[in-house]
């Protein structure tokens, strides 16, 4: 009996040990766990179901983030709808913006689509750039790096165990970049139509052009006179291929699939979000079978 209670103790122990995090979206709490392995515990905050810019602020998930050691969030003004709500109610000084536990992951990345001028005139713009990185496997490295050192920083008495993590993550997914490298060549050159521009960061990378975008600006439902000029447009340059995200409507674009003979292509945004994604292999795998075959 004395035995069993010891062990409960030091499993007790073990448990408190390990540092709470809390991340906005899927594909962190994927790389968090890589690199912080036993010694963190993860909490995501957001379903990869919905729009990542407007995920409902829950009550629920404020304790979480009230206990949390570290907040890892995406950045870019994506979270900005939902998550300062949640940071105010927790009221948890240590994952304030600007604290040691807060990290935004998108200052590891190289932005692009910087906006030169904000207004409303130009739909939802992200002051920043454009936040949807994910979408290009070369960000996972940098993140995770960052992520490294965040944690080592946070809980030193693990930072070497932080440390071995990454390099051993880094080794396997350098390998995996290889190979993806290798498959999307079959993309390259071809020209899309974005729903939104969700793909923006992995166009660019595989020489992919998106010649335009379903919504008329972003986070501006299309309207039918938009609709029309696209049509006219894709029949024009002959383009054949539609991106569509899993969770905005996809009636505009199957109406205007029907009258280009285009295809419509459902492409994951965050892990989990169709189905056979749960890993990060498997997000980036799906969107290149989906987007070369």
């Amino acid at each position: 009996m004395k035995k069993y209670t010891l062990l409960l103790l030091l499993l007790g122990a073990m448990a408190s040990a390990q540092v709470r995090v809390v991340t906005s979206y899927p594909y962190l709490g994927k790389i968090i766990h890589a690199v912080g392995g036993d010694n963190v515990k993860v909490k995501v905050l957001a379903s990869p179901k919905f729009d990542p810019h407007f995920i409902i602020p829950k009550p629920s998930l404020i304790p979480a983030i009230a206990r949390a050691d570290m907040l890892v969030a995406n950045g870019a003004g994506l979270e900005i709808g939902w998550l300062p709500p949640l940071l105010k109610r927790a009221n948890n000084p240590k994952v304030r913006i600007s604290s040691q536990g807060f990290v935004d992951v998108s200052r590891a990345i190289r932005l692009i689509d910087v906006p030169k001028a904000v207004s409303r005139a130009y739909g939802d713009v992200h002051p920043e750039g454009n936040p949807h990185f994910v979408t290009d496997p070369h960000t996972v490295l940098p993140i995770a790096k960052l992520i490294t050192k965040k944690l080592s920083l946070l809980d030193e008495t693990h930072a070497q165990s932080y440390q071995a993590n990454y390099k051993k993550f880094a080794t396997k997914w350098q390998r995996f970049l290889r190979g993806f490298d290798a498959k999307m060549k079959r993309c390259r050159g071809k020209k899309v139509v974005q729903y939104h521009e969700l793909y923006n960061y992995l166009l660019k990378r595989y020489g992919l052009k998106s010649v335009n975008t379903i919504e008329p600006l972003p986070g501006i439902a299309p309207s039918s006179k938009h609709t029309v000029s696209l049509i006219n447009e894709m029949k024009k340059k002959h383009i054949t291929t539609i991106l569509q995200d899993p969770y905005h409507e996809k009636r505009t674009a199957k109406f205007i699939a029907s009258k280009t003979g285009a295809k419509v292509v459902v492409l994951p945004h965050d892990v989990g979000a169709v189905s056979g994604t749960d890993t990060l292999e498997d997000f980036y795998t799906t969107i290149e079978q989906r987007l070369c075959h």
